[in-house]
């Protein structure tokens, strides 16, 4: 799967757009985990589909470390 989505299938690349409820903004969540804010739709694009530049992807856990907790809610 891949690192920065749990729900993604094996070879995909997964970008999540995501309205912020009774703002004018949008949550951008790239496949690598990086997440940023914008109000621009063209900029939140030119961000996800410029990757790697500007993000910071997650750490890479190990296939046998156990779920936290939080992530079983």
């Amino acid at each position: 799967m891949t690192a920065g989505d749990p729900g993604a299938r094996p070879g995909r690349t997964v970008y999540r757009i995501e309205w912020v409820p009774g703002t004018d903004r949008l949550h951008a969540r790239c496949f690598c985990g990086a997440a940023r804010e914008f109000e621009d739709p063209v900029v939140l694009w030119d961000w996800l589909l410029g990757h790697p530049e500007g993000h910071r992807p997650l750490p890479a856990a190990p296939h046998d470390a156990p779920v936290p907790a939080g992530a079983l809610a």
